[in-house]
């Protein structure tokens, strides 16, 4: 082989149909769920025709009302963790890349990218003993907490992905112009972060909106989530409306991920 060529791993032998399998295992129950989130009959396997039936069913069905109060509890619970893990990602990332060589630096790197690395079932069990021994009372606010420390490294990883693609010399320049270190952050390196910081703050929502195995540990009785709120409904059986409201959840997933994705990407070309 050349050297400095380039090895085209499309031309192995097999990999286009371990592909197609992979892309296949992935995505064909999801599919599979939205095409039958259509599907007029009240079975869940028997085809009964295009409808949009349950989809009214989720906002006018007899579990609507259920299923709106979860959807609210994990609205205001995604916005407010988000904002809060990425302002605390925020700090980190700049303390971590703009603050130099410190004692203990790779340490902290290691505790922010260590849920990331841990089972989620094991911080689970771990943020309920937690709470259990300080006497944490289990509910909204205790779902709040364990999301907020749950999103932070994903709202990091964008935020310092874009800080380490901006170069020092923006605020030395302001620095040289007498801007004061605060004047230098917010007027020249928080414009530049900001693309980094919206894609953290969208990550980081859809993180703490989806998740269930956390939620499901800290939750506590009489409050539910909609992901938990699902589950409950499952375990009685599985109901066509469910599919609709996974649709949509779904939907709204696929939705920020794009958004985040073009944000950070848009963010990229703007810095170079």
């Amino acid at each position: 082989m050349a050297a400095g060529k380039q090895t085209d791993v499309r031309r192995y032998p097999g990999f286009f149909p371990i592909t197609i399998l992979c892309l296949v295992m992935l995505y064909a129950p999801l599919i599979i769920v939205m095409v039958y989130s259509f599907n007029d009959s009240v079975s869940i396997i028997n085809w009964g025709g295009v409808s949009l039936r349950w989809y009214d069913d989720v906002f006018n069905g007899i579990e609507s009302a259920k299923f709106k109060e979860a959807a609210w509890n994990s609205l205001t619970i995604a916005v407010m963790a988000a904002i809060a893990s990425t302002m605390i990602a925020t700090a980190a990332a700049v303390g971590m890349i703009r603050g130099g060589s410190f004692r203990g630096k790779s340490l902290c790197f290691g505790l922010i990218s260590l849920p990331l690395m841990v089972p989620e079932i094991v911080t689970a069990v771990a943020t309920l003993i937690f709470f259990s021994a300080i006497g944490f009372t289990r509910g909204y606010t205790s779902i709040l907490v364990a999301h907020i420390v749950f999103c932070i490294p994903f709202a990091y990883l964008p935020i310092a992905a874009r800080l380490q693609g901006i170069e020092s010399v923006y605020e030395q320049a302001a620095l040289d112009l007498y801007a004061t270190r605060a004047q230098a952050f917010w007027q020249v390196l928080m414009p530049l972060m900001l693309p980094g910081i919206i894609s953290g703050f969208l990550l980081a929502f859809i993180i703490s909106l989806d998740d269930f195995i956390i939620t499901n540990f800290v939750k506590g009785a009489g409050i539910e989530t909609l992901p938990t709120a699902i589950f409950g409904s499952v375990k009685q059986g599985i109901k066509p409306n469910i599919m609709a409201l996974s649709t949509l959840m779904l939907l709204v997933s696929i939705v920020f991920v794009t958004v985040s994705y073009f944000v950070g990407k848009s963010g990229t070309k703007s810095s170079r």
